[in-house]
């Protein structure tokens, strides 16, 4: 027993401490944190630095040839996606929530980018001058957001325009790199019709060993993919494409090759602010925080549901405005979490963020060791992969929901992806945003009402499934929905349908299923009950919520309707709000003290003369 005792009095003891280390969590969750890895560390031993080191070789290995391929995408030299990973990996584990996120160069982000600079119609000069202010722009804008904790509001863009954005980004990939392919060069576009159709016009200039190359590589490619899932496929891939053009140089059929790079191509360079330029990739700048965010979070909600993490959307933006900003220094392209990357982070086993970190490490010494490799790369090959990066990125599964689901998802994603093929892809962003959000609030706008009468067993049915009222002088409508200023004028419109029956004298409004309540239905409200006031009727409210009776004050609301016409919700007894507004209606219509019956807790019960204090009390 004394043992036992002993045990309590020391949990006692100890649970404070639990408690306190348990708020801390919680307001650290809530908070931007400068430097959140540091708890991370507080216990780092050798088993995670183990884990760590792993998952970091293994995303440096997919790493290193995807920063190319997605500079490549991007219309950007080799060097820029590289040492965005570099940047972005060493600078936003420090900030992150999420442990598996691998931030760095990303499909999304590369061909947001190439369709900015081509809408621009900037030249390559340009694009050079253009690109890291373009990411310092983007870096701002993130951890702005952050700050002002606008990460949630991600919520209000719908998956459809994602998937509707990557569809079209996936097609203008495969469509900018099939000349590569076919070992030619023609005019850059923006938009997927003019990139099909100068390909096909200069179809006749077909450079058939590059052909040749591409599809061998992709014969490699699906072999290794689909029969050795346990190597690198994209990595296999290059390596014998790469030999195959060099054995092909030998026998006298060359092919293009990439440009050499080595860490040494880094210079730091001071980002050059020009307003003018600043003003014509804003808006550009901004639909890639947007992109980031959305990519980012999805990815990171996703993996810690799976491994029973938490993370914080406003810090996981925070770090990716540091990861950009990084990125922008060290020259490299936008910065964003890669899904392929970071799956292998996940599975791998990553312990911490800091597996980023030696991922970061791990591609700059093979750059280092690899930098003659490099430039011995056939261009058609990486295309080729490249191609295949793009293929995996459309999802039929995905567009079958989201094309089929309702007639509004159907349009948003038809329309962002005809407007990202047509026009640039930020545009698409921006209208599938704007459209989504304009059908929700048309769905929304529309409160369901439903005229309730009481039964002779004291239960609320519906109007249509008893035939008539059980008074024909008094009408129940029962609200539910929003009845914010989108749903305001509607709501007006078929509440004055219901007031034009002559036989009416009391309407009582439940009011309990009704929510965000604003100036303008309070407006639409305050007109209804003057438009009763003049037709010699009464109007009252029944469930209301307290803050709902809140706005009634502040508005007066309350004053203009009369305290005692309003009837204040009751959680505990659902009913009884209602009860005593039809009691009261039958007073005003000169009838005896009504006998309403009601039922509280599953009994049927007698309520008489209960003082209605809730109003007066607020």
């Amino acid at each position: 027993m004394n043992a036992r005792m002993q045990q309590f009095q020391e949990l006692a003891r100890q649970a404070p401490k639990h408690l306190k280390r348990g708020v801390r969590r919680v307001v650290r969750s809530q908070e931007i944190q400068f430097f959140p890895a540091r708890h991370a560390m507080e216990d780092y031993g050798r088993d995670a630095l183990g884990r760590d080191f792993r998952a970091g070789l293994n995303v440096a290995l997919l790493a290193f040839p995807q920063g190319m391929a997605y500079a490549l995408i991007a219309g950007l030299p080799l060097q820029f996606g590289l040492f965005c990973f570099i940047g972005a990996s060493l600078a936003a584990p420090f900030f992150a929530s999420s442990r598996f996120n691998s931030c760095g160069p990303s499909n999304s982000t590369a061909v947001l980018m190439l369709s900015s600079f081509l809408a621009f119609q900037m030249s390559a000069e340009q694009i050079l001058i253009a690109a890291p202010l373009m990411v310092f722009l983007c870096g701002s804008f993130l951890m702005l957001g952050s700050l002002l904790k606008v990460a949630r509001l991600i919520q209000y863009v719908s998956r459809t325009v994602i998937t509707g954005y990557i569809t079209a980004a996936a097609l203008l990939i495969i469509a900018n790199q099939i000349r590569n392919v076919l070992g030619y060069s023609i005019d850059s576009s923006a938009s997927f019709v003019a990139v099909v159709i100068n390909t096909l016009a200069a179809i006749g200039q077909t450079h058939w060993p590059s052909l040749a190359l591409g599809l061998f590589t992709l014969v490699v490619y699906i072999v290794v993919d689909k029969r050795f899932p346990k190597l690198p496929a994209v990595v296999v891939a290059l390596v014998v494409s790469t030999a195959a053009a060099y054995a092909m140089s030998r026998f006298g059929f060359p092919v293009a090759t990439l440009q050499a790079v080595s860490l040494g191509d880094w210079r730091f360079a001071p980002i050059h602010f020009d307003f003018g330029l600043i003003s014509q990739i804003a808006s550009a700048a901004l639909a890639l925080a947007l992109l980031i965010t959305l990519e980012a979070n999805s990815i990171g909600k996703s993996l810690a549901a799976r491994s029973g993490d938490r993370i914080q959307p406003n810090q996981e933006m925070f770090s990716l405005g540091v990861a950009n900003l990084s990125s922008s220094l060290f020259g490299g392209m936008a910065a964003s979490a890669s899904l392929t990357r970071s799956s292998l982070n996940y599975t791998s086993k990553a312990a911490s963020p800091l597996s980023n970190v030696y991922a970061a490490a791990m591609v700059a010494v093979l750059l280092v060791g690899l930098s003659g490799f490099i430039g011995y790369i056939p261009t058609p090959g990486l295309a080729v992969l490249v191609i295949c990066i793009g293929v995996s990125l459309i999802n039929p599964w995905l567009i079958r929901i989201v094309s089929r689901a309702t007639d509004a998802d159907a349009i948003v994603f038809y329309v962002t992806v005809a407007t990202g093929l047509l026009l640039a892809l930020d545009t698409a962003i921006y209208l599938g945003t704007a459209l989504s959000i304009i059908l929700f609030l048309r769905k929304v706008a529309e409160p369901e009402m439903v005229e309730y009468t009481y039964t002779d067993d004291g239960l609320l049915a519906q109007i249509g499934d008893m035939g008539k009222r059980a008074n024909p002088q008094v009408s129940i409508v029962h609200v539910e929905g929003e009845l914010f200023f989108g749903a305001a004028e509607l709501f007006y419109e078929q509440m004055r349908r219901v007031c034009d029956d002559p036989n009416l004298k009391v309407v009582i409004l439940k009011l309990r299923h009704a929510h965000n309540l604003d100036a303008t239905s309070v407006m639409a409200l305050r007109e209804l009950n003057q438009y009763m006031r003049d037709q010699d009727r009464i109007l009252l409210f029944s469930e209301v919520r307290k803050e709902a009776i809140r706005i009634f004050k502040r508005s007066g609301m309350l004053d203009q309707v009369g305290r005692e016409r309003v009837f204040v919700d009751n959680p505990s007894n659902p009913t009884i709000a209602t009860a005593k507004a039809l009691r009261y209606a039958m007073k005003l219509l000169g009838g005896a003290q009504a006998d309403v019956k009601i039922y509280l807790g599953g009994h049927r019960k007698e309520k008489g003369k209960e003082a209605d204090d809730e109003v007066r009390k607020e």
